[in-house]
C-alpha cells in the first residue's frame, strides 16, 4: 500500500540457509499503511456505498483493493478503531456544564448517546452504550462509563433529557440530587398535542410555546398552570401529560438562564441533530448484522457530526450557569 492505494510490487524473497522465509520489516510496513482504510471509510461515511465504490474510484485512479469486499474490510477496520477511540476518550480535562442524553434505534437495538457542552460552548460526543431498549440499566451503564473515564460525579450538571423515565432514573442513581434535570420542552408540547383533537392542537401548542417563552419563572409556571386547568375540562389525559414532570421543563427558568442560552438547552435538539447525521450516514445499510455492526456505524456517524459542531447559541452565558450550578468551586477559585 502506497499513497492510500494498493500498487503492484515485485515482492523480494529472503530465505535462511535452511530454506525458511524471513519476514521483511519494510514489506510489513507497506502492508500496514492506514491511509487506504481511512480513505475508504471517509467515502463510505459520505454516502458512497461499497457496491458503487469501485465504479466511482476507477474513473480517478487505476488501483487495487477497491472491490466491494475489500472496501467493506477497510471500513470495518477503520470504524472499529473509531469506536474504540470514542469509547476510550478521557474526560478529565473537559469543563462540562451540560449533558444531553438520547437514544437512537437500529434493527431493534438502541444505542444511548451522551453529548457534553463545555463552559466555552464547545460540544463533545462523550460516549455511547448499546442495549435492546432505552432502559435504566443501559443508561446507568453509560453514565457509569463516563464517570470511569474521568467525568466528575461530584459536580453539578444540567442534564437535558426527553422525558424518558429510564433516563431520569439512571441520572438519579449516578448523580443523585446533584443533577439538575431539564425536560425537553418540545417533547412535552408534542406529548400534550397527541392527546388532543386535531382542531385544538394548534391553539394549545401556541399557548404552551408562549408560556415557555416567558422570561420569569413565576410567570411561566403560572401560565402553564392556567393551561393545565383548561385542559382538565377539555381532555383530562392531556392535562395529566402536561402535569407530569412540568416543573422540570422550567429548570432553566428557575436557574435564571438567559433566553438565548435557554433556547439552546431547553430541548434535546442539539443531540437530535447529531443523531440525524448518524441516520444519514447509515442510510445505505440494507441489512444490520450482530455484534458491533450497529455500534461501529453509529460511532462513525457521531464523529462525522462532531466535525461540523459549532458553539451553542448563548455560550457566553455558560460560565454564569456553571457558577450557579457549582458555587463552591468558584468560591474556592477566588480564594486561591
Amino acid at each position: 500500500m502506497f499513497g492510500g492505494q494498493k500498487i503492484p510490487l515485485a515482492r523480494p524473497r529472503v530465505r535462511t540457509r535452511t530454506g525458511k522465509e524471513v519476514e521483511l520489516d519494510s514489506y510489513r510496513r507497506l502492508q500496514q499503511d492506514g491511509r487506504l482504510q481511512r480513505a475508504g471509510a471517509e467515502r463510505v461515511v459520505c454516502g458512497l456505498s461499497t457496491r458503487k465504490y469501485r465504479r466511482a474510484v476507477e474513473s480517478v485512479l487505476d488501483g487495487y483493493g477497491i472491490r466491494k469486499s475489500s472496501v467493506s474490510r477497510y471500513f470495518v477496520r477503520a470504524t472499529a478503531k473509531q469506536l474504540q477511540e470514542l469509547c476510550e476518550r478521557r474526560l478529565e480535562g473537559l469543563e462540562l456544564v451540560a449533558l444531553l442524553i438520547d437514544g437512537i434505534e437500529f434493527a431493534g437495538q438502541t444505542l444511548v448517546v451522551a453529548l457534553g457542552v463545555e463552559e466555552d460552548g464547545t460540544k463533545y460526543v462523550l460516549g455511547l452504550w448499546q442495549g435492546a431498549t432505552e432502559n435504566a440499566t443501559v443508561c446507568k451503564a453509560l453514565l457509569e462509563d463516563l464517570v470511569a473515564r474521568g467525568l466528575d460525579p461530584e459536580r453539578r450538571y444540567l442534564v437535558v433529557i426527553d422525558g424518558s423515565k429510564a433516563l431520569r432514573a439512571a441520572v438519579e442513581k449516578v448523580f443523585g440530587e446533584r443533577a439538575q434535570g431539564q425536560r425537553c420542552q418540545l417533547h412535552k408540547r408534542r406529548n400534550v398535542q397527541d392527546h388532543l383533537p386535531e382542531l385544538c392542537r394548534a391553539d394549545y401548542d401556541r399557548q404552551l410555546r408562549n408560556a415557555y417563552a416567558l422570561s420569569s419563572y413565576a410567570d411561566a409556571q403560572a401560565a402553564l398552570e392556567r393551561i393545565w386547568r383548561q385542559l382538565v375540562e377539555v381532555n383530562p389525559s392531556a392535562a395529566r401529560s402536561l402535569e407530569e414532570g412540568m416543573a422540570e421543563t422550567l429548570t432553566l427558568h428557575r436557574l435564571g438562564v438567559s433566553p438565548l442560552l435557554r433556547r439552546s438547552l431547553s430541548s434535546t435538539n442539539l443531540i437530535e441533530s447529531c443523531l440525524s447525521t448518524v441516520r444519514h450516514v447509515a442510510r445505505n445499510v440494507k441489512r444490520w448484522r450482530a455484534g458491533g455492526h450497529i455500534a461501529r456505524w453509529t460511532a462513525a456517524g457521531l464523529l462525522e457530526a462532531e466535525k461540523k459542531f459549532r458553539k451553542v447559541k448563548g455560550y457566553r452565558e455558560l460560565k454564569e450557569l456553571n457558577r450557579i450550578l457549582n458555587p463552591e468551586l468558584h468560591s474556592q477559585a477566588q480564594v486561591a
